[in-house]
């Protein structure tokens, strides 16, 4: 059963303000959903967001590294 989040809860575990959370989440930065006026978050998307987010640092990095030796 996935962990489900509040907003205080994600911005504990992303270290950002609720106002941010709230903020990302009606942009669709970060995946969420309401239930009735709450915003809830599935813990499960909230870190594959975070993988994939390092991954592409990774490969921004590895692109920059490439560049630079050529």
């Amino acid at each position: 059963m996935p962990e489900i989040l509040t907003p205080k809860e994600v911005a504990n575990y992303l270290k950002m303000s609720v106002l941010t959370v709230y903020k990302h989440a009606k942009e669709g930065v970060i995946p969420g959903f309401r239930v009735g006026n709450s915003w809830r978050f599935d813990k499960t998307k909230i870190d594959e967001l975070l993988i994939g987010s390092q991954v592409k640092e990774d490969l921004a990095g590895l692109r920059s590294a490439t560049m630079r030796q050529q």
